[in-house]
C-alpha cells in the first residue's frame, strides 16, 4: 500500500456513532483486524490485554444499558469488541502471568527470566512507582491497550470498515456486569475500552484536524 493510500484511510476514518445494522463484516476481515491487535507492541512485550467479541444480543443490550457512550453502536455494529486490561495483581513483576509471558511465550531461560524480572521490578518500583498506587498501576496497564485499539481501527479503515472507540461508561458498574455475565474474572481483569466495527449508516463531513505545523515540533 502506498503512502497516499494509507493517509487516505486515516482521512476516511471517522468515529462512527450509528452503523448500518444490515451490513456485516466478513469473518476473514474481522480476524484480520483482530490479528493486527494481537500483533501490537506493549511495554516489555507483556500483552496485558484480551479482546472479547460480544455476539450475544442480550449482553449487548445490557452493555448498552450500562454504557452511555455505546447507545448508537452496541446494537447496530457488525462486531462489538471489549478490550480488557489485566489488573495490577496479574502484572506485578513477580506474578505468575509475567513468568508465563517471559518463559512460555517469549521462550527465555530461567536465568534470562531472573534478569528480566529484576529490571521490571526496578521499573515498577522506581521508574514509574507503580507499586505505590494501585490506580496508577491500573491506568498504566490500560494505556497499553490503546495501542492495539489504534492499530485495529487503522487496519479496519484501510479495508474500508468503520469503527468507533467507546469509553463512555461507569467503570465499576460495567466491570460488575461483565463479571456477573462470566465475561471476566474478578480481580484478574478490568474493562479498558470498547470498540465497535461495521459500516457507517450515513456519510460524514470531511475530517478536521489542527494544522501539521501546530501539532509537530522539531528540536535541533
Amino acid at each position: 500500500m502506498k503512502k497516499k493510500d494509507i493517509l487516505e484511510a486515516y482521512r476516511w476514518r471517522q468515529a462512527t456513532k450509528a452503523f448500518d445494522a444490515d451490513r456485516k463484516i466478513k469473518e476473514e476481515d474481522m480476524e484480520f483486524i483482530l490479528e493486527t491487535g494481537r500483533l501490537s507492541p506493549s511495554s516489555f512485550g507483556f500483552e496485558p490485554w484480551q479482546f472479547v467479541v460480544v455476539r450475544r444480543e442480550d449482553l449487548l443490550q445490557k452493555i448498552k444499558d450500562h454504557a452511555w457512550g455505546a447507545q448508537g453502536q452496541a446494537l447496530t455494529a457488525s462486531h462489538f469488541v471489549l478490550i480488557l486490561a489485566r489488573t495490577p495483581k496479574a502484572m506485578r513483576y513477580d506474578a505468575d502471568y509475567i513468568r508465563h509471558i517471559v518463559t512460555g511465550v517469549q521462550g527465555r531461560t530461567e536465568e534470562e527470566y531472573a534478569q528480566r524480572v529484576k529490571r521490571v521490578q526496578e521499573f515498577q518500583e522506581n521508574d514509574y512507582r507503580l507499586l505505590d498506587d494501585e490506580r496508577v498501576f491500573q491506568e498504566w496497564i490500560k494505556r497499553q491497550t490503546y495501542i492495539p485499539l489504534g492499530n485495529m481501527m487503522t487496519a479496519a479503515a484501510q479495508i474500508e470498515i468503520d469503527s468507533c472507540p467507546i469509553e463512555g461508561f461507569n467503570q465499576e458498574e460495567i466491570d460488575e456486569l461483565l463479571i456477573s455475565e462470566g465475561v471476566m474474572e474478578r480481580g484478574e481483569w478490568s474493562l479498558s475500552v470498547m470498540v465497535a466495527f461495521g459500516y457507517r449508516a450515513r456519510d460524514f463531513a470531511p475530517k478536521t484536524r489542527r494544522d501539521f505545523n501546530e501539532v509537530v515540533k522539531y528540536i535541533g
